[in-house]
């Protein structure tokens, strides 16, 4: 068995003396793991970094086999790790998906949005909104997506205050009445992809971390949510 595909590096785990378990988020074959032999060289040591995009072959006797991987790379992200809240989102991304994606399913369109985020990063100021929206996205692609196109009481388009906590669908403040103190804020930068005060991009945070430790947790065994979207969240609230 053989395939030849591109990915961005998740994790990177010592096998042996000289061999690594990598696994990669590729686009053709979702999260998939193999072993790579010398990984610990100089070589390849700057390589085998979480974010790193790198060209990938794959071999196994069988398709259900760990089977081997040859990894040339395509772009470096070494300068996000200058940056300590760009890193602490790297770091996110790359636990989300190890924690949240089966593996070897092809997700092809948050592929696509993992890239761009991740080619955010070191390029943009706007790269938090873009975050936070990657992480609506993750919730969308698993079966988990937020409604928050219309209240659910009123089907109002106009004047979205709240999400419900049980639903996960937006409510008006009318709509809410007695009920608001049950419900979440709705910033309007979860519901257009626009500029927005890094106070409500916190807000937005705090929503979809609601929902993934809610919903996406329990449907994957009720593991806990990875420390690393724990670490980014809080420093980002910190630093607003």
């Amino acid at each position: 068995m053989e395939w030849q595909d591109t990915g961005t590096v998740l994790s990177v785990r010592r096998h042996g003396e000289t061999s690594a378990i990598l696994q990669v988020f590729t686009q053709d074959h979702g999260r998939h793991a193999g072993v790579v032999r010398g990984a610990t060289s100089r070589k390849m040591q700057p390589v085998l970094q979480p974010g790193t995009e790198v060209a990938l072959t794959w071999r196994a006797r069988l398709e259900d086999h760990l089977g081997t991987y040859a990894v040339e790379p395509v772009k470096s992200r070494a300068a996000v790790m200058s940056g300590r809240l760009e890193l602490a989102a790297l770091n996110a991304v790359t636990a989300l998906l190890v924690f949240a994606l089966p593996e070897r399913e092809a997700h092809p369109a948050l592929y696509a949005r993992t890239i761009a985020l991740l080619d955010m990063l070191d390029e943009t100021e706007l790269w938090p909104l873009a975050y936070l929206h990657w992480e609506l996205a993750l919730l969308e692609e698993l079966g988990f997506g937020l409604d928050l196109a219309a209240c659910a009481v009123t089907g109002a388009r106009d004047g979205l205050a709240y999400v419900s906590t049980k639903s996960g669908r937006a409510v008006t403040a009318q709509a809410a009445g007695p009920w608001k103190d049950r419900l979440l804020p709705l910033p309007s930068c979860l519901i257009r992809p626009e500029a927005a005060a890094p106070a409500e991009i916190a807000q937005g945070l705090r929503i979809t971390g609601y929902f993934l430790g809610k919903w996406l947790a329990p449907a994957l065994g009720d593991r806990p949510l990875p420390e690393a979207r724990r670490r980014f969240a809080d420093l980002y609230a910190r630093q607003t």
